[in-house]
């Protein structure tokens, strides 16, 4: 499966919409990195919070540790500094549930932003791209006589009209000349050359479509 056409214009074109593709993404992506650094700002209450319970806990920890040492009452004289202590906890748990929570949005925005835009870029640009790989190749396997009844039946009209006056008619005449002239103007639709480009024929042919609009 070719990935360019032949001839200049169409293969420009599809460098460019390679190159485009590219860029969008590029673009995208560094947009999704700068957005997940401004959402992580806001994790910043959220590790403040946890470094106050972990200090309270520690905090009171010790002072749980000492009030224990005090003959016959340390018991009762650390059980208010291990309950603050319990309490120092849940705040650093909430500290990291908050982090938890930025975490996720920030990455749940940086997908979303090089996903949406991104996915559709490509699903547009595959569409394109590999519909004329398909009708490239498969204009490789015709004949000359199924690409020039193929230019009858779909080529623009302006095209038709350019050719010479009687092509028609010498086409269903059999002419190998009017045959060539319109498989000619399907491969180049496809921005494709035919194999044998240095026939007499294809010299006339590609004559007839110079000539033209």
């Amino acid at each position: 499966m070719r990935p360019y056409a032949d001839r200049p214009a169409l293969r420009s074109r599809q460098v460019l919409a390679d190159l485009a593709l590219l860029a969008w993404a590029v673009l995208w992506v560094v947009l999704a990195r700068a957005v997940h650094a401004a959402v992580l700002v806001l994790a910043e209450p959220g590790v403040q919070l946890e470094s106050l319970g972990r200090s309270i806990s520690d905090t009171m920890g010790d002072a749980a540790g000492v009030a224990e040492d005090v003959p016959l009452v340390g018991d009762e004289l650390s059980a208010p500094f291990d309950a603050l202590g319990d309490s120092g906890d849940g705040v650093a748990g909430a500290g990291q549930g908050v982090q938890d929570a930025v975490h996720t949005l920030a990455w749940v925005l940086a997908l979303a932003l090089v996903v949406v835009p991104v996915g559709w870029a490509l699903l547009r640009w595959a569409r394109w791209r590999l519909g004329w790989a398909r009708e490239a190749a498969a204009a490789g396997r015709l004949d000359v006589d199924l690409l020039a009844a193929r230019a009858v039946a779909t080529a623009p009209l302006p095209a038709l009209a350019g050719l010479p006056a009687g092509i028609g008619a010498a086409w269903r005449a059999g002419d190998p000349g009017a045959t060539r002239v319109l498989a000619e103007l399907e491969l180049r639709r496809l921005g494709l050359r035919s194999s044998d480009d240095h026939g007499p024929q294809d010299t006339r042919a590609r004559r007839v479509l110079d000539a033209g609009p």
